[in-house]
C-alpha cells in the first residue's frame, strides 16, 4: 500500500541546508497498525507530511496505493488527500460553532457529487462508529476532550480512506482518555484500517504492531513491537504503561469491519 523509497526532504534556511530526511525507505502493507517515533527534531513530523501528502521530497519515490505520490502536482495531491487518507492531529480543528453532525460531514463537501442529505449520513454512520451516536447535536464545547478527539476521528474516517494517520493523537487527553482513544484506533485496525500513528510515547506506539524509529533523518529501527522494549535495543524506550492501564479501561468497541467505498 505505501512504498518508500530513498525518500529525502532537504529544507533551506538562508544559506543553511537542514537535512529533515536523509534516504528512508520502507514499507506498509494495507492493514497494519504502524507507530513512528523518535526525539524532536528527528524528522518523523517532516516523515509524515510527506506521507499525508502535505509535502513533497527532494528526492527519492512514494508510491501510495499504486500512485508515485512524488510525480504529483499540488492539484493531484489535495485529491488524493482527500479521497484516500484521514487525518488526526492533537489539536481536534473543529469548528466551534458547527455540530458534531456538520464537523464530521465537512470533508464530503469538500469533495463534491453528494448530496447535503447523504453526506449528513455518512456523516452519522462516522460518529455510530466511534461511539458517539449520542452527541450528534453537541457543539464541541459541548465534548469532553476525548469525545472531540472522537469526533476528529470520525471526520477522518468519513470519506472512507485507505489511510489514517494519526499525529500524537493523545498529547491533549489524560491517561485514561488516551487508553480509551488507542483502544478505539486499534478496533478499527481490527476491522481491516490501515493506521500509521506518530508519537514520542511508548506506551501509545505500543499498540501498534510495528515500530518504525527515526533519528537524526534516518531510519534507526523497523522492528515488531513486541521486540521493541525488550531491553536488547539500543535505543529501548521505557516500558509501556498506558498499554497495561488501557485493558483495565473500558472498552469502545467499534461494530463491524471496515469496508471502503468503492
Amino acid at each position: 500500500m505505501i512504498s518508500v523509497r530513498d525518500l529525502a526532504r532537504t529544507y533551506q534556511t538562508g544559506e543553511i541546508e537542514v537535512h529533515a530526511l536523509r534516504g528512508v525507505s520502507f514499507e506498509i502493507e494495507r492493514g497494519e497498525f504502524v507507530a513512528i517515533m523518535g526525539p524532536s527534531g528527528s524528522g518523523k513530523s517532516t516523515l509524515m507530511n510527506l506521507i499525508g501528502c502535505l509535502d513533497t521530497p527532494t528526492a527519492g519515490s512514494y508510491t501510495l496505493d499504486g500512485l508515485p505520490v512524488e510525480q504529483l502536482e499540488k492539484p493531484l495531491l489535495a485529491a488524493v488527500r482527500n479521497r484516500k487518507i484521514g487525518f488526526v492531529f492533537q489539536q481536534f480543528h473543529l469548528l466551534a460553532r458547527n455540530t458534531a453532525l456538520e464537523n464530521v460531514a465537512l470533508p464530503l463537501a469538500y469533495r463534491g457529487g453528494l448530496p447535503a442529505a447523504q453526506r449528513l449520513e455518512r456523516a452519522a454512520e462516522a460518529l455510530e462508529r466511534v461511539g458517539l451516536g449520542e452527541r450528534m447535536d453537541h457543539r464541541p464545547q459541548e465534548l469532553s476532550g476525548g469525545q472531540q478527539q472522537r469526533v476528529a476521528i470520525a471526520r477522518a474516517l468519513v470519506t472512507s480512506p485507505a489511510l489514517l494517520l494519526a499525529d500524537e493523537p493523545t498529547g491533549a487527553l489524560d491517561s485514561r482518555t488516551s487508553a480509551e482513544l488507542m483502544d478505539l484506533l486499534t478496533n478499527l485496525n481490527a476491522g481491516g484500517m490501515t493506521v500509521v500513528l506518530v508519537t514520542h510515547e511508548p506506551d501509545v506506539a505500543h499498540y501498534a504492531r510495528r515500530l518504525l524509529e527515526i533519528r537524526d533523518g534516518l531510519l534507526v529501527r523497523d522492528v515488531p513491537t513486541t521486540e521493541a522494549w525488550s531491553g536488547h535495543a539500543p535505543h529501548a524506550p521505557t516500558p509501556p504503561s498506558l498499554a497495561e492501564r488501557a485493558r483495565r479501561a473500558r472498552r469502545l468497541p467499534v461494530s463491524g469491519r471496515w469496508r471502503r467505498s468503492a
